[in-house]
C-alpha cells in the first residue's frame, strides 16, 4: 500500500519544529515504491504503456502514475528449445504527502523515478504438436530514486530535517522467482492463432538503499494472450499484408493487486502486420496494433509497435 503520513512531535519537542515519518509510514512506503516496481517487471501488454492521471485505492494523493515496457521473448530453435525474455521499464510516480504543525497544513510533493530490467530463461517442453509448456526462471534488478524537487524549500526552512529518502533518497532492488507459461501456436496457411497463458511469482527486496527504507514486494499477476493474423488480401513487400486481432486479460495479484486502485486489466486490439521475409532484412515482421485497455475505475488507448526477427 502506497500511503503516508507526515507527523509532528507532540508539545514537548515544538520548539523543534520537526516533522519525522514514523517506522510504520517508511516500511509502508518502500514495500509501495516496491508493489509499483513490481508492475513494470513482468512482461505484460495491458501494463506495457500505462498512464494514470489521478491514482485510486491506496495510492493516498497520488496524482500522476505513467510506465512503459520494451521487451521481447523467443524459443531459440525447435532442436534448441531453450526459451529467453528480457524486458526494459522505465516507470514515474508522483505521490503527495501531507505535512502538518499545529493548525498549518501543507501539501509536499514528491518524483519517484524507476527503472528496471528483467530477464528470463526457460524450456519448452513439447505437450502436443502445438502446445508447449514453459517453465521460466526471471531475475530482475531495478532502482527507484526520490526527489522532493520544488517542496524541499518547505520541508529544509519548516522543518530543519531532511525526510530520508523523500529528498533526493534511492531504493536499489532485486527480484528472483519464476513463470509457467502455457503456448499454443496454431499455424496455417489462412490464419494463425496464438494463445498463451502464464503465471509469474517474482519475489523483489531491496539492497544498499537510503538508510530510511528497507523493503519487499511480491508481483503475482496470472495472464491471458490471444491473437489472430489472417490476410487482408492486399500485398505488400511480396507478402500478404495480415490483419490483427488481439485480445488480452491481466490478474494482479500479491501486492501488484489494487496498488493502483485496480485489480484486473483488459485489452483488446486491432492493427496491421506487414511481413518482409522475403528480403535480406533481420526484421521479419512489423505490426502496428492499437489497444484498448480498461479495467475498475480506469481505461484507455494506446498505440504499439512490435518487431519480429
Amino acid at each position: 500500500m502506497i500511503a503516508a503520513q507526515v507527523c509532528v512531535l507532540g508539545p514537548d519537542a515544538a520548539a523543534q519544529s520537526a516533522v519525522r515519518l514514523n517506522k510504520d509510514d517508511l516500511q509502508k512506503r518502500a514495500n509501495g515504491v516496491l508493489a509499483i516496481m513490481s508492475l513494470s517487471i513482468v512482461p505484460d501488454i495491458t501494463t506495457s504503456s500505462l498512464s494514470i492521471g489521478a491514482g485510486g485505492g491506496s495510492t493516498t494523493g497520488s496524482t500522476e502514475f505513467f510506465m512503459t515496457q520494451l521487451g521481447g521473448g523467443d524459443t531459440i530453435s525447435k532442436s534448441v528449445p531453450i526459451y529467453l525474455e528480457g524486458v526494459l521499464a522505465a516507470s514515474r510516480y508522483d505521490p503527495t504527502f501531507i505535512a502538518s504543525q499545529g493548525t498549518e497544513t501543507r501539501k509536499i510533493p514528491a518524483k519517484w523515478n524507476s527503472v528496471s530490467a528483467t530477464g528470463g530463461i526457460g524450456w519448452d517442453f513439447k505437450l502436443a504438436d502445438e502446445l508447449k509448456l514453459r517453465p521460466i526462471f526471471n531475475f530482475a534488478l531495478g532502482n527507484v530514486t526520490s526527489d522532493l524537487r520544488a517542496a524541499s524549500w518547505f520541508v529544509g526552512q519548516k522543518t530543519g530535517q531532511d525526510v530520508n529518502f523523500l529528498d533526493r533518497g534511492s531504493l536499489n532492488a532485486y527480484g528472483l522467482g519464476g513463470s509457467l507459461m502455457l503456448d499454443y501456436e496454431h499455424y496455417r496457411p489462412g490464419y494463425e492463432i496464438d494463445v498463451e497463458l502464464r503465471y509469474s511469482d517474482i519475489r523483489l527486496r531491496s539492497f544498499a538503499s537510503s538508510a530510511a527504507v528497507q523493503g519487499n514486494a511480491i508481483a503475482q499477476s496470472a495472464n491471458l494472450w490471444t491473437r489472430y493474423r489472417a490476410p487482408t488480401g492486399m500485398t505488400l513487400l511480396q507478402r500478404p499484408l495480415r490483419y490483427v486481432l488481439e485480445l488480452t486479460h491481466s490478474e494482479f495479484l500479491g501486492d501488484q493487486r489494487g496498488v493502483l486502485g485496480f485489480d484486473r486489466l483488459t485489452s483488446v486490439g486491432a492493427g496491421l502486420e506487414l511481413d518482409s521475409s522475403a528480403y535480406n532484412v533481420i526484421i521479419t515482421r512489423t505490426r502496428l496494433v492499437g489497444r484498448y485497455v480498461f479495467g475498475t475505475g480506469v481505461s484507455g488507448f494506446s498505440v504499439g509497435l512490435a518487431v519480429s526477427f
